[in-house]
């Protein structure tokens, strides 16, 4: 496993000669010490580049106007996965799989429209009794007294129920759903299972397979509300299965879309509550303040840590001249910290007046398309805990994922009092 980082990262972030910094460390996001360097760009160096750096070169954009720059302009700044996709990851060309996140207008409005109906506002409302039923369930059967483990009991749990749903998989399997998930975005330098991309291949594969089998059994009979038999019936997806690579890379953006935003903010918002205790006492004295505290925990969590887009033309941004075949990384955990866009970004408070001012979904085109499930399945969350638990204590400090794409939790030890 990776070792932590010992140094003060605030010296150092400010020592490091300017051209030196990488904030492509995964180490920074697994130990919680990027916050200074962000700082230190956004100031000096707002559009920064790295030449050779742990990922290669890239543009590190962290200033929340010039992420919307980038975000709004997908004609310059494209997603598709053969100029490199949404990572700062450089794939070998054959481990490149095509999703609608990873392409640009016109294929990427015809694919995202065909799944856009499971999270209507008319869906959303027939889904959440279930939410709320599970939510429920889980937490009633919570221990009192005694430690665990927030994520693997609530977080993965609820979020994994919630694949269930919208894949219409079965229950007893479900567990596939967080192992595919995690395997589809863990680092291969982090020490786990996926130690090289054809590893991380060979365990998805069997992702394809058990969709495949699906597909087939959907397409057959009229169409379902689920994602699977709206991307057989789709217009614009109906022969995705018979390009076995593009199907993949819509499946994982699928899984992982529908898991890791969500579980990481169900167990950063209560990391966020137990590290702010004043505003844990608010959010007591006032549980209606819960739908200006969501949007506030995903801001402050902060999910997704980068996306990434390639030039296609040459192009200026924040003053710098950007090269056509550029990588640029647009750096949501900086957009969200910024001083300039964000009132008191570094502080957590549960009653922001724009508390949907935040990064943490994307913007334009690519906006993630289930936010308001995500919205939906932590305001519930929090609305069951209020009637159970006034108090939840953190009982170790989190511990995080080896990871500069994904911002995630792996384990938060709490403690509910008997």
């Amino acid at each position: 496993m990776n070792a932590p980082i010992h140094f003060d990262p605030a010296s150092d972030a400010l020592t490091t000669p300017l051209d030196q910094i990488d904030v492509s460390d995964p180490r920074l996001y697994q130990d919680d010490v990027y916050y200074p360097y962000f700082e230190r760009l956004r100031r000096e160096d707002p559009v920064h580049w790295r030449a050779n750096g742990k990922y290669g070169s890239f543009w590190s954009v962290t200033r929340f106007k010039d992420i919307m720059a980038v975000e709004t302009h997908p004609e310059i700044y494209s997603s598709e996965a053969r100029l490199g996709g949404i990572s700062i990851t450089d794939r070998p060309m054959e481990f490149r799989r095509s999703s609608f996140i990873s392409m640009d207008p016109p294929r990427h409005d015809e694919q995202r429209k065909v799944v856009s109906p499971i999270v209507a506002p008319a869906n959303l409302n027939n889904m959440a009794g279930i939410i709320r039923e599970r939510v429920c369930t889980v937490l009633d059967a919570l221990p009192r007294g005694e430690t665990f483990d927030w994520v693997r009991r609530v977080s993965v749990e609820l979020t994994t129920l919630m694949l269930t749903t919208l894949f219409d998989f079965p229950l007893e399997q479900r567990g596939k759903l967080t192992y595919w998930s995690d395997c589809a975005t863990q680092d291969v330098n982090a020490g786990g299972v996926v130690d090289s991309e054809q590893k991380r291949l060979e365990i998805l594969t069997e992702a394809l397979r058990t969709f495949t089998a699906m597909w087939h059994e959907r397409a057959a009979r009229p169409g379902g509300f689920d994602l699977i038999s709206m991307l057989a019936h789709g217009e614009a997806t109906k022969n995705l299965v018979n390009d076995p690579a593009e199907f993949l890379g819509t499946l994982t953006l699928l899984i992982v879309g529908g898991n890791d935003t969500t579980r990481n903010s169900m167990s950063g918002g209560l990391w966020a509550l137990c590290k702010h205790p004043g505003e844990y006492q608010k959010l007591r004295d006032n549980p209606g303040l819960i739908p200006s505290m969501v949007p506030e925990i995903i801001r402050w969590q902060s999910p997704i840590v980068h996306m990434r887009r390639t030039a296609v033309a040459e192009a200026e941004l924040g003053g710098k001249r950007i090269k056509a075949g550029d990588k640029v990384v647009m750096w949501y955990v900086s957009g969200n910290r910024d001083e300039d866009s964000i009132d008191r970004p570094n502080e957590f408070f549960i009653d922001r007046t724009r508390p949907r001012h935040h990064l943490s979904f994307g913007f334009g085109i690519h906006r993630c398309v289930g936010n308001r499930l995500a919205e939906m399945q932590l305001s519930i969350l929090w609305e069951e805990i209020m009637k159970r638990f006034p108090v939840i204590e953190l009982v170790e400090e989190p511990k995080r994922i080896y990871s500069n794409f994904i911002h995630g939790i792996t384990e938060m030890k709490v403690r509910i009092p008997a």
